[in-house]
C-alpha cells in the first residue's frame, strides 16, 4: 500500500523537534502501519506557544504582500506536490484516490483566496458629525492581527480544513500552533515542510501532534493563545469553549445535514448528486447528506433509483481510483455505525440496501421510514448511512429539519420560487442550498452553523474577520 514507517517529529520555531514519545500510526483501511508519530507532552506544548509568541511581531509587521507572496509560493509547491499530497490523504485517512485529489485541488484554491484575502484586509471611514459632538474629526477603523492562534483539527479534511485556519491566520498577519488529529497527522507535517520552502518565518506555524487532551487543554489555558479555531464534536468544542474565557473561539462542529426534495423535481437529474452527497468520503463529511425527505407523489420513484444508485458505488482500498467507498476511520466507529443500523432496524426502520461491514468498510446504507428520535437521524452518523422518509408537505419536512440539535447546512430541491424562499427563511441552519444538496461548499463562501453546529464563520475573508481584532482611529482636525 504504499507504506512509509517515518519517524515524525514535532515542528516547533522552525525546527524539527524530537519528542519523549512517539506512537504508531496504522492504515484505517488494512491496519499497516504507516508512521512513528511524536506525542507532545506539556513541555512541547509550550515551546511551540513560545515560538508563536516570538514569531508573533515578525508576522504582525510583515507587509500584506510579503504574507501574500508566502500563500503564493505555497500554492506552487502544493501544485508540485499534487501527488504526494493525495497520496498522504488516501493513506493516513483511507480517503478514496480521486475525493483525495479533489480536496488536494479545493487546498490549493483555499490557499490562492487565502494570497489574495491578505491583500485586501481593510477598515471603513465612519462620519462621527453624524452625532452631535463628532464635528470636525477623521475616523477610520483599521484590523489587526489577533496574535497567537491555536488550531485544533478533526481527520475528515486533514489538508484543506487546516487550509481553512492556517490560510486565513497566515494572510492576516498572525502566528499558529496546528494540533492535527491523531489520525490524520502527516498532511499536515508536510505542509510544514512546504511552508517552510514558501519562506514562512520561523516560529510563525507550529505543528505539535499528540493527544487531545494534552495538548488542547494546555493551549487553551495558555494567557499567549489570543483566539481558538476547533472544528470536531459538539462535546469537545463546547467544553472547549467553557474553558477558554475571554479568548476569541470559531467552533466548526457536528450536523445531520437534510434535503428536502418538493413535488415536481425531476428525479433523474438530482440522483447521482444526492448518493454522491451522501456517500462521499464513506459520510464522514460534516455537511454529509444524512436525512433526506421526499414528497409522497415522488417518494418510491425516488427511492427506487437512490437504491440502484448506491449499488453500483465501488468499494475498496483507497489507492484505486476506481473506488468510490473505503474505510471509516476506526474500527469503533465501523461498530458504531452497525449499531446504529440495527437500532433503527429493531425499531421498524427498512434497511433498502447495506447493513453490512467488512473490516473498517461500512456498506453504503439505504434506511426508510425512520423514526426521527432514531440515533441515525437525531445525532450524527458521521459514516455511510442515509435516511429516506416521506413528508406529505415541504412544510412538514421543514418541521422535521428544524428537530434537531445542529443546523450547518439544508438542501432543497423545489421548482417553486415562493416555496423555495419560505425554506430558506425558516430552515434553522447557516446555509440553504436552493435546488442542491446540504453538502455543498466552495471555499470563499461564509461557512458555520446555529445551535450545537458551532459559532463563528469559515470561508477566508469571514475567517480574517474572527481572527482580528478592529481598532478605530478619530484624528481631530
Amino acid at each position: 500500500m504504499g507504506v512509509l514507517r517515518l519517524k515524525k517529529h514535532l515542528f516547533i520555531g522552525g525546527q524539527w523537534v524530537e519528542a519523549k514519545e512517539y506512537r504508531p500510526l496504522y492504515s484505517p483501511y488494512n491496519n499497516e502501519l504507516l508512521a512513528e508519530i511524536a506525542h507532545a507532552d506539556g513541555q512541547d506544548v509550550d515551546a511551540a506557544i513560545e515560538a508563536a509568541e516570538k514569531a508573533r511581531p515578525v508576522m504582525a509587521k510583515m507587509p500584506a504582500h510579503q504574507r501574500a507572496a508566502i500563500l503564493e509560493k505555497l500554492v506552487e509547491l502544493l501544485k508540485e506536490n499534487e501527488e504526494e499530497c493525495t497520496k498522504l490523504l488516501a493513506l493516513e485517512a483511507a480517503k478514496p484516490w480521486t475525493t483525495a485529489k479533489a480536496e488536494v485541488a479545493r487546498t490549493i484554491m483555499t490557499y490562492k483566496f487565502a494570497a489574495e484575502e491578505a491583500r485586501r484586509i481593510h477598515g471603513e471611514t465612519l462620519p462621527l458629525d453624524a452625532a452631535p459632538g463628532g464635528e470636525g474629526r477623521i475616523s477610520f477603523t483599521i484590523r489587526q492581527p489577533i496574535g497567537v492562534i491555536a488550531a485544533i483539527m478533526p481527520f475528515n479534511f486533514p489538508l484543506n480544513l487546516v487550509a481553512h485556519k492556517v490560510g486565513p491566520a497566515i494572510a492576516s498577519g498572525n502566528t499558529i500552533v496546528l494540533k492535527p488529529a491523531s489520525q490524520t497527522p502527516l498532511t499536515s507535517l508536510f505542509l510544514a515542510e512546504l511552508l517552510q520552502q514558501a519562506g514562512l518565518p520561523e516560529g510563525a506555524l507550529n505543528v505539535v501532534t499528540g493527544s487531545g487532551a494534552v495538548v488542547g487543554d494546555r493551549l487553551v489555558a495558555d494567557d499567549r493563545v489570543k483566539a481558538i479555531t476547533f472544528t470536531g464534536s459538539p462535546a469537545v468544542g463546547i467544553g472547549l469553549r467553557n474553558k477558554a474565557g475571554l479568548k476569541r473561539v470559531t467552533l466548526e462542529l457536528g450536523s445531520n445535514s437534510a434535503l428536502i426534495v418538493d413535488k415536481g423535481v425531476d428525479i433523474d437529474s438530482i440522483i447521482a448528486r444526492t448518493v454522491t452527497g451522501a456517500f462521499s468520503f464513506a459520510g464522514q463529511v460534516c455537511i454529509s447528506l444524512q436525512r433526506a425527505y421526499v414528497h409522497e407523489d415522488l417518494y418510491e420513484e425516488f427511492v427506487e433509483k437512490f437504491v440502484a444508485q448506491t449499488k453500483t458505488l465501488k468499494l475498496g482500498s483507497p489507492l484505486d481510483p476506481e473506488t468510490d467507498v473505503s474505510a471509516v476511520i476506526n474500527p469503533k466507529d465501523a461498530e458504531r455505525a452497525i449499531s446504529w443500523i440495527e437500532e433503527a432496524r429493531e425499531s421498524g426502520a427498512v434497511v433498502a440496501v447495506g447493513g453490512g461491514r467488512d473490516g473498517n468498510i461500512v456498506e453504503p446504507t439505504v434506511l426508510l421510514h425512520v423514526h426521527p428520535k432514531q440515533k441515525v437521524s437525531c445525532q450524527e452518523v458521521f459514516a455511510p448511512i442515509v435516511l429516506i422518509n416521506k413528508i406529505s408537505s415541504v412544510d412538514e419536512a421543514i418541521g422535521y429539519v428544524n428537530d434537531s440539535r445542529y443546523g450547518l447546512q439544508a438542501g432543497i430541491y423545489t421548482n417553486d420560487i415562493y416555496t423555495a424562499m419560505r425554506a430558506a427563511e425558516e430552515l434553522e441552519v447557516g446555509g440553504v442550498m436552493i435546488n442542491d444538496i446540504p453538502t455543498f461548499r466552495v471555499d470563499h463562501m461564509p461557512y458555520g452553523g446555529v445551535k450545537e453546529s458551532g459559532i463563528g464563520r469559515e470561508g477566508i475573508k469571514y475567517a480574517i474577520e474572527e481572527m482580528t481584532e478592529m481598532k478605530l482611529i478619530s484624528i481631530k482636525k
